[in-house]
């Protein structure tokens, strides 16, 4: 036998070929190191959006044309400093926000369909993407989406912007019967979600839970205990199209973005 023939391999690399489950293994043990390459510098990363209630600090670090650093309550809703002090008072643009009882019902909803499955709700710093959905996407804009809703497929749109774009009327047209208003539409109809009403008592624990995340939980100067007991009365009556609709239209309004601003330092 020539020495082209011969095949060059070590007993280690014969027995691991040869052997299904130390193949498997040695496998499971490589894919955790580099997970945990991947992981565990996160966790010595700044949180870029944790000291809202902290004038002093800022670790994001979005600046104006002059490269001074802009102060946080302009990104993120803070009722102690905004002219507007309560949730039903507050006003797009004011800055990032929890959602109201409603909206969070409509976002129990838009999970508990699967939208996500369909839509992503992160718009990248692409020109593409900018001239189609606006602008790009920062991380305290999903500061209180626990879990976030960026997704990574676009069977359907990107719904990051969505707010505004159109009319209440529109969306319970196009979620009922999404070809009516969007004739290539391949979105499912979603009709009875117009006669089934809002689940009160899930919501309710919803914004419970809100106030007890381990990161970025939802102040309890805003969730209050008067807020969270009014919130069935604003909930009554309700449907689950009502409620998916205020969601939608809550998306994207938060920051009023301000041209010749770094919001990615």
């Amino acid at each position: 036998m020539s020495d082209h023939d011969k095949i060059y391999s070590t007993q280690l690399q014969d027995k691991t070929e040869r052997s299904t489950l130390l193949m498997f293994v040695l496998t499971a043990i490589a894919v955790a190191i580099g997970g945990i390459v991947e992981i565990v510098p996160l966790f010595y990363l700044p949180n870029t959006a944790m000291c809202q209630n902290d004038p002093t600090c800022n670790n994001t670090q979005h600046k104006d044309q002059n490269g001074n650093v802009i102060p946080m309550d302009k990104i993120i809703w803070n009722p102690a400093t905004s002219e507007h002090k309560t949730l039903s008072d507050w006003q797009p643009g004011d800055g990032v926000r929890p959602y109201t009882a409603l909206e969070t019902a409509g976002r129990n909803v838009y999970i508990r369909e699967g939208c996500f499955l369909c839509h992503s709700q992160m718009i990248r710093p692409f020109r593409d993407e900018k001239d189609r959905y606006g602008h790009y996407s920062i991380a305290e804009e999903s500061m209180y989406d626990h879990t976030y809703q960026w997704g990574s497929k676009r069977t359907g749109p990107d719904l990051a912007r969505l707010a505004g774009k159109y009319s209440d009327e529109w969306h319970r047209r196009h979620l009922m019967y999404p070809r009516d208003v969007v004739p290539e539409s391949v979105m499912p109809n979603y009709f009875w979600l117009a006669d089934k009403k809002v689940d009160v008592a899930e919501t309710v624990e919803t914004l419970k839970v809100m106030t007890i995340m381990p990161f970025n939980p939802v102040p309890k100067t805003i969730y209050t205990d008067e807020y969270i007991a009014g919130a069935a009365s604003e909930l009554e009556g309700k449907t689950d199209m009502d409620a998916l609709i205020a969601y939608l239209q809550s998306l994207g309004n938060h920051v009023k973005f301000e041209e010749g601003v770094n919001y990615r330092d």
